[in-house]
């Protein structure tokens, strides 16, 4: 065998090789990106409703009886810590036994990811407004507080 016959790529197939793989990558960065915000949207929606129905099923405790509460106050917990710590049960017989709401406090996911998933939310108490929510002595509700808009063009501030 003589090694006249040498086989392989010429360097204009590796050229053009090269150049259709870079415009197919820069084709799916943006798809990517895309289906990276679509995802975090997604787990926003999730977290809020979870972190919602929980506050919801505590005021909901308070009202009836199960959670012993001020009578000067609004009925909601003083913090989310408490959702997952639990309050005791005032209508049961057992010394011990504790409500709680959830098994864990949802990251924001938009949030710094070196905060507290607690602290990560903005919280709005029961006795500030909706168009400017501040925290007070309760939680009624929580926002993101990223200042990003969504895919729908509402920002997250007002999910």
């Amino acid at each position: 065998m003589s090694g006249t016959g040498v086989r392989g790529f010429t360097l204009i197939e590796l050229l053009i090789t090269v150049v259709i793989v870079g415009l197919l990558a820069t084709l799916a960065m943006p798809v990517a990106e895309l289906t990276l915000q679509r995802s975090r949207e997604r787990d926003l929606r999730e977290a809020l409703r979870e972190i919602r129905m929980a506050l919801d099923a505590y005021k909901q405790a308070a009202d009836e009886g199960r959670i012993v509460v001020d009578r000067f106050r609004s009925g909601y917990p003083p913090n989310l810590d408490v959702l997952v710590e639990g309050v005791a049960d005032a209508r049961s017989n057992v010394r011990e036994r504790r409500l709680y709401f959830l098994r864990r406090v949802p990251r924001d996911p938009f949030a710094d990811s070196a905060l507290p998933a607690a602290s990560s939310w903005g919280l709005r108490s029961y006795a500030s407004p909706p168009d400017a929510p501040a925290a007070g002595d309760d939680v009624f509700d929580v926002y993101c507080q990223s200042a990003e808009t969504g895919l729908n063009g509402v920002p997250y501030k007002q999910w």
